[in-house]
Order: C-alpha cells, then structure tokens, then sequence
C-alpha cells in the first residue's frame, strides 16, 4: 500500500472533499489517498499575503503525518513547496509543477486559466521557476475560489469563456490554475477536444512514481534538514529540533 498525503493548505474543508475525491479517481489500486484540510490559515488563498499565512498549517499537517509515503500540496500557489520539502522525510510535490511537467509533455503551448487577477503574477512567477516562461501563458476567469463551490455564481461559465480566449490565444493544452477546480478537468476535455489538466490528479501520478521509485528529497544544499534553533512567539511550535 502507498499512502499519499494530500493537504489542502486553505481551511475549506468542502474543497479539501473536491480534491481528495478527484486524487482517488485516478489513484492505482493499492494507494490510499489521505486528504486533510489545513488547521490554520485562510479559508483561501489568494495571492502573496493569504500565502504565507497558509505555511504553518501545512506544516503542521506534514508533521501529523510521518509515516506517508508522499505528499501533495493541493493549492496552484505550490503554497510552502520548498519548506514543505525541507521538513518532510518523503517526497512533497506541488501541483502547478505536477501540472506544467504533465501539459508540457502533450503540447508546446499551454494557457493556465486560473481564479482572479491577483494570481496572475506569482503563477506567472512560478512558470519561469519551472522553465515554462516561453510555453505558458497565465490568465485569469475573474473568480473567487470559494465562488467555485457556490451555485449560481456563474463560475463554470466564467472558467469555460477564458478558456476559450486562451485556445482563441494560441494554447494548445489548458492547466487548470486551482485545485478547487480539480472535478472539471475531464468534461473539460470533452467538451473543447484539448488536453486541459487539472494539478492534483498530475500530482497523484507523480508521488505514486517518486513512491515506487523509494526516491526522497536530497538533503544536501537547499533542502537540507533546518537547523535545530528556538522560534519565538507563537511559532514556537515549529522551532527545528534535531531527529
């Protein structure tokens, strides 16, 4: 059995039940799927400030959960990605880098429609970190991401029109730009006869491999094991401590 962690890194526990049941329907048989909603945090991240209060709480469910075999980041942000990384023992995989990876190896132009504008930038920043700066193009439905759950908030409607503009634009693939958007992938595909990923399941695929593979995280250089220090204040829960 390989156990999967998958953290939603906002505290919107209907969202965490979109994606865990989007990662279980293209899980192998023999993985259990363990999705948990961030204890502290926003309701949603939105941009750089929701960010990084959204990182202790992913933290935090990382610690909870030690004996995975691998773990998800279930926020487009790759909210915490290298902290996460520095501090688990397993594998953390993000799914805007899950996604990217997968839509670059089924097209050469990909359009990643996400929420609202404000995300614009730091995805747009996340795609040069990935090498994809030349390939993607990043835009925006204009839509809040707890709208995504809300009937009547023309939400699907808002996501299929960017979309269109992005295939009008050159794109010959679609990355869904949030994990609250993950149920929407496969009638997507159908419905504009193009590859449109959504991050979480690409990042099921790719912990399933890192997981057989029993590869982990290097701890040499950046990744390196923090530093057994004290943290004041109310992070002092977090403080490195050695073993």
């Amino acid at each position: 059995m390989t156990k999967i962690l998958i953290v939603n890194p906002n505290t919107a526990a209907s969202m965490t039940a979109t994606i865990a049941a989007a990662a279980r329907a293209v899980a192998a048989q023999g993985t259990e799927i363990i999705a948990v909603t961030s204890a502290m945090g926003p309701a949603s991240i939105e941009g750089f400030y929701d960010e990084a209060f959204a990182v202790p709480g992913l933290i935090q469910a990382l610690h909870e959960a030690p004996d995975a075999d691998a773990a998800i980041i279930a926020c487009f942000d790759d909210t915490g990605l290298d902290a996460a990384r520095a501090f688990a023992r397993y594998p953390v995989v993000g799914i805007c880098e899950a996604a990217l990876v997968t839509a670059g190896q089924l097209a050469k132009r990909i359009g990643i429609v996400t929420t609202l504008p404000r995300s614009i930038v730091p995805l747009e920043e996340l795609v040069r970190r990935y090498g994809f700066a030349e390939r993607a193009t990043v835009t925006a439905c204009n839509v809040a991401v707890l709208d995504l759950e809300k009937s009547g908030s023309g939400a699907r409607g808002k996501l299929e029109a960017e979309i269109v503009r992005a295939l009008d634009g050159g794109a010959d693939a679609i990355v869904l730009g949030c994990a609250g958007m993950a149920d929407l992938a496969h009638e997507l595909s159908k419905a504009f006869k193009v590859p449109v990923v959504d991050g979480v399941a690409a990042a099921v695929k790719q912990a399933e491999a890192l997981a057989a593979l029993k590869l982990t995280t290097s701890r040499r250089g950046a990744y390196a094991s923090p530093g057994e220090k004290a943290y004041a204040g109310i992070l002092a829960q977090f403080a490195p401590r050695s073993g």
